[in-house]
């Protein structure tokens, strides 16, 4: 248990090859490594198999946020090349009606340029669209604002200019592939937020997800924001000392009455990706009910957590030395997790958010 809360206990050796750069031709046609938590015993799968895992009575519990375009580039009035990260989905500012000739939106950016941009320095991004630098932050954090000219919704206005921000280790230009905003992205996303996808649910289809539905496994939405904080590296050897960054989440009173009726029958909770699961145990009350809620989640899940509402849970495979890693082997068990990690590697699965999938079985 004491190496549980050792950083590099947590690290794996991982082949380039193994790591997916596109996602698989098919989203239900990725292979699918079943883990079973309490024997250890692994069965080799594709994603479209997972249906007979499932009993009726089932919960599916699906992350529905949406990946927005959050990358975009401009160039400051010198003419110079600007990267606005947006660190989160922008909120429209109202104005006076003298200014309804444009429409507004802020949020906090990370700038990347040669040279550091000054406070009310204007980015332009498209003909029509803006960025008015308005608060510096600190390393390389702004607070900014939107502009589109003529109005225009944000959605076209970031449609038009941004980019999905695929992760660092997808080594290509991020609107090299026509697909990505397709595929980076749930069947079942509904909710515009995230800068990063909940991977674990892009194997999912429609059809897939009616089938399950006619076998009786019913499904339920929550909502977590996915933030930039999911990139950030494990600095602390001792990964009991780390902070996880905080994310917005939603669960609904319907999502609730789902939940706890499933518990109630004795049937099994499935939670689609570390996100969901991390919605779902932060909102239990002490009689292990879970509640609805709308605010901010900073629940951090390593080895020694007690699980009190998910059974069973659809992942990826995870960075090594990463707090989503944590969690998963607070779940199933470090060795067993690394374990099954060395099988996936000697049989070629793909690694990452494009790559292959699991599922941790109770």
């Amino acid at each position: 248990m004491q190496d549980d809360l050792k950083l590099a206990a947590y690290h794996y050796d991982l082949p380039e090859r193994n790591i997916a750069q596109f996602p698989a031709d098919k989203r239900d046609h990725s292979r699918l490594l079943a883990l079973n938590r309490r024997t250890g015993v692994i069965e080799h799968l594709h994603f479209h198999q997972i249906t007979g895992l499932f009993n009726p009575g089932d919960l599916l519990v699906l992350n529905d946020t949406r990946v927005f375009p959050a990358r975009l580039h401009g160039r400051k009035e010198s003419g110079g090349r600007v990267e606005v990260f947006l660190l989160g989905y922008p909120v429209s500012v109202g104005l006076a009606a003298a200014d309804s000739r444009s429409t507004h939106f802020r949020c906090e950016a990370l700038i990347k340029s040669s040279r550091p941009p000054k406070e009310g320095s204007v980015i332009q991004i498209t003909p029509q669209g803006s960025c008015v630098m308005l608060e510096d932050r600190a390393r390389g954090r702004w607070l900014v604002e939107l502009i589109a000219n003529p109005p225009a919704s944000l959605e076209s206005l970031l449609d038009a200019s941004g980019e999905v921000p695929l992760p660092p280790y997808i080594k290509r230009e991020a609107g090299s592939a026509d697909s990505d905003r397709q595929r980076y992205q749930t069947v079942y996303a509904n909710q515009p937020g995230a800068i990063a996808a909940p991977t674990a649910g892009l194997h999912f289809t429609k059809d897939l997800i009616a089938k399950l539905e006619a076998e009786g496994v019913r499904t339920a939405p929550v909502t977590l924001h996915v933030g930039y904080g999911t990139f950030a590296p494990v600095q602390e050897n001792d990964i009991s000392k780390h902070r996880i960054h905080r994310e917005y989440i939603e669960i609904s009173e319907s999502t609730v009455e789902m939940v706890n009726k499933t518990k109630d029958a004795g049937a099994k909770i499935w939670a689609v990706g570390t996100t969901t699961v991390r919605a779902l145990e932060s909102s239990v009350d002490q009689d292990q009910r879970l509640l609805p809620v709308r605010d901010w989640c900073d629940l951090y899940i390593t080895p020694g957590f007690t699980f009190r509402v998910i059974d069973n849970l659809i992942t990826n495979f995870h960075l090594p030395e990463s707090s989503l890693l944590f969690l998963v082997a607070a779940l199933c068990g470090r060795e067993t997790l690394l374990a099954s990690y060395r099988e996936a590697i000697a049989r070629d699965y793909r690694f990452y958010s494009y790559g292959d999938a699991m599922v941790i079985i109770d």
